[in-house]
């Protein structure tokens, strides 16, 4: 299934929000409209009512005790100009007065309320009458007992709001599509920044790391380019130790294939089988060597790609268990080998790095003291970390090059042990990987080397 565009998405978030954005405001707009013209339409009954009683207050006054009379409309023919209004005969229909003496009608229109219909109350009321909404507004003459009332029916007001919200409404409707190409215009404009950086990374050559410019993409837009030059930045360092890794490596394993060759060679030629069976032995140890270095390798490489799974770990008792797995070797060299420190400290990480790791070092103190010498393991805990103490009694590394030491194929030239030189390298990566640290010091047992890793508690 095809992703959509970035473009597409966008739009289907902020159209809606326009359309909604229209309908609320049309919907306060048909609001207000009705409120104002109720207002205005209220308005006017009251000065129609005063017109009425301007018009009707000599009969009124003068003959108070007249039966009720009815005003006759005016004739709407084709020679009154009034009739030219097709609307005007309907807006007349939509209207009535009533004038009230003493409880009594005297003057009411044609399309007044029938007699049945009693007097409405002083000021605005609705009611209903032959199946229209009617507004009514009665006023009452100071010091007499005359009332003018009169009439209108709410549809009225409803068909003027209702062609406002028409009139509204088209222009409206036809606005939509255009604001809609605009905003599909806008967002294509606004993600042109986007667009031309996709462009420079995929035109660029598989080589070519380089940090892209940054300088002038919208703020919003730095934090992704700078993250994209980390990105580049890291791809390169790790491109570049990969390619230096291969090239020390290609050289590592050249000395022992063409010791390997030669070995064959002498085989080939020996004449004797004493000479046979040494050059078979040397064979053996160079294969020996080869794998050893391979397995460093490969160990080398999982580091970088193994994926962290943390658990807890009770470091004093985890760490028991690891030094009973040298018991032979440890018996066979008749060394002395202490544990000691805080049995209740946890911590929580990688078990398999972490296991690589301390192999390495317990490997190292193992393979460089001298049988019968001395290796004491502490473990404790400082400032949020748990910390590995390996002291051993051997000849230790010289200050100088305790740093040059986690160097991958580095060897100590003072040393004879065999030995690939990957071993501290593989140490300091996989500290890295655990978020630890990895010291070295004099041991406190004499000459030989403290190794402290620190590891951060669960």
């Amino acid at each position: 299934m095809n992703n959509s565009t970035l473009t597409r998405k966008l739009f289907l978030r902020i159209a809606p929000v326009v359309v909604v954005t229209i309908v609320v405001i049309a919907a306060f707009a048909f609001n207000s409209a009705t409120r104002e013209i109720n207002n205005i339409y209220d308005a006017q009954l009251i000065d129609d009512a005063n017109v009425i009683w301007s018009l009707l207050r000599r009969p009124l006054e003068k003959n108070p005790d007249h039966g009720a009379k009815q005003i006759d409309d005016i004739d709407f023919n084709m020679d009154n100009q009034l009739a030219f209004n097709e609307d005007a005969d309907d807006y007349a229909d939509a209207h009535m007065f009533r004038a009230w003496v003493d409880g009594k009608i005297r003057f009411y229109s044609s399309t007044a309320f029938l007699s049945d219909v009693p007097q409405q109350k002083v000021g605005f009321t609705t009611l209903t009458y032959g199946g229209d909404e009617w507004r009514v507004y009665s006023l009452p003459i100071p010091n007499t007992t005359i009332v003018i009332e009169l009439g209108e029916k709410i549809a009225l007001r409803e068909t003027l709001v209702s062609n406002i919200l028409l009139n509204l409404f088209f222009p409206l409707l036809m606005l939509v599509p255009v604001i809609g190409f605009l905003i599909w215009l806008g967002i294509n404009s606004g993600l042109r920044t986007i667009h031309g950086l996709v462009r420079q990374i995929r035109t660029r050559s598989p080589d070519d790391l380089s940090a892209i410019p940054v300088e002038e993409l919208p703020r919003d837009l730095l934090p992704l380019g700078r993250s994209i030059n980390q990105l580049l930045e890291k791809l390169g360092q790790s491109l570049t130790l990969e390619r230096r890794f291969s090239d020390l490596a290609a050289h590592q394993l050249r000395t022992p294939q063409a010791s390997v060759k030669l070995l064959l060679r002498m085989l080939e030629n020996s004449d004797s089988d004493q000479e046979r069976q040494a050059i078979i032995s040397d064979l053996v140890a160079s294969n020996n060597r080869t794998i050893h270095l391979i397995e460093q390798l490969l160990r080398l490489a999982r580091v970088s790609h193994h994926p962290l799974n943390l658990t807890s770990i009770e470091l004093y008792h985890w760490m028991a268990s690891l030094i009973a797995e040298f018991g032979n070797i440890i018996t066979s060299r008749k060394l002395d080998v202490v544990l000691e420190g805080d049995e209740a400290i946890q911590i929580r990480t990688d078990e398999a790095l972490l296991r690589m790791l301390v192999t390495n070092l317990l490997d190292n103190a193992i393979k460089y003291t001298p049988a019968g010498g001395e290796i004491k393991v502490s473990i404790a805990s400082e400032d949020g970390f748990g910390c590995i103490s390996i002291n051993d009694s051997g000849p230790g590394i010289p200050p100088h090059e305790r740093e040059a030491v986690f160097q991958r194929f580095y060897r100590l030239h003072t040393l004879h042990t065999e030995g690939a030189g990957l071993g501290l390298a593989i140490v300091a990566d996989t500290a890295d990987r655990l978020s630890a640290t990895v010291d070295l010091s004099t041991s406190r047992l004499g000459s030989g080397l403290q190794v402290d890793l620190r590891l951060p508690l669960s």
